[in-house]
């Protein structure tokens, strides 16, 4: 039963990574940039339930709800003020500019909510027993899986469907074809930022409710490990965020529970290396030759 116990284990927290890796790789294949202040967002939405259910009373719902907006108007916010003017400069300007925008959040934050870590209420509590005394699903690792579920298939459909979506793919195949087409590129953009902003505050919730533990830097090694699994499946792949999250997930577990704590980030580097060896592009990534 502990193997069964690991495969769900693996699965739920895969899950809220691969909604945060869908954040990276939305954003990686339309704007061509890494913004690895996306983990500092998921804190801030994290932040913004707890007040809301502990300070105000406030429902569960109405307190992710706060959080996904607040998060969005953040991921705007930051999209135009932060990597907007840096749409020509080299990668390098804008990978030291993300990892400011992240310094910038994790220290507001210790000033608004102080730097003392803080004990998260789950959104839902209780468990599903399966077998009893050796097999239990929490409702947390259950919501985790559906909302995975929800997110994934309302994204395709968004991307296939509706106007917006379309003008997203154009985007990330050539933002100058695009461009001449009518689309608003800048636009296109910010509602990228702003859709991986809000999954970022859902995934906070649900992280925090699986692993009740929140301070101003709670979304930084969580980020990193997303990130991880957006280039596992294939960075700027959808169906990819999704597989390298939920791989990730289960790899991480295993490594904790058959091999060792204080090892599993090294385990799962080490996969990745080697995926990364056979496959550069990812596990569902497609090499693109560059044109010159």
């Amino acid at each position: 039963m502990s193997f069964l116990n690991n495969v769900i284990t693996g699965i739920s927290l895969g899950s809220i990574y691969a909604i945060i890796a869908l954040g990276y790789t939305m954003v990686y294949g339309i704007a061509k940039m890494l913004n690895f202040a996306h983990g500092d967002v998921i804190m801030v939405g994290a932040y913004v339930c707890f007040f809301a259910m502990g300070n105000f009373n406030l429902p569960a719902a109405v307190g992710v709800l706060l959080a996904v907006v607040v998060c969005t108007v953040l991921g705007i916010v930051i999209e135009r003020l932060a990597y907007k003017p840096l749409r020509a400069a080299p990668s390098l300007a804008v990978l030291i500019t993300a990892i400011g925008v992240s310094y910038l959040l994790q220290n507001s934050a210790q000033i608004l909510w102080g730097a003392a870590t803080k004990t998260f209420r789950p959104i839902v509590e209780g468990s599903l027993v399966l077998v009893p005394g050796q097999l239990s699903i929490s409702y947390v690792a259950i919501l985790s899986v559906v909302c995975c579920v929800i997110v994934m298939v309302a994204l395709t459909l968004f991307t296939t469907q509706t106007k917006m979506g379309k003008a997203m793919r154009a985007c990330s195949e050539d933002k100058a074809a695009a461009q001449l087409m009518g689309i608003d590129v800048n636009t296109t953009i910010s509602m990228t930022f702003a859709i991986g902003s809000a999954l970022a505050a859902i995934a906070g919730v649900l992280m925090c409710s699986a692993y009740p533990v929140l301070s101003p830097t709670t979304g930084s090694m969580p980020g990193i490990r997303a990130f991880t699994a957006a280039v596992f499946g294939g960075i700027g792949s959808v169906p990819g965020a999704l597989l390298g999250g939920v791989l990730l997930g289960v790899i991480e577990t295993f490594a904790k529970a058959y091999i060792s704590t204080d090892l599993s980030d090294a385990v799962v580097f080490a996969v990745l290396i080697v995926v990364l060896l056979v496959r550069p592009a990812g596990l569902l990534g497609k090499y693109v030759p560059e044109k010159v």
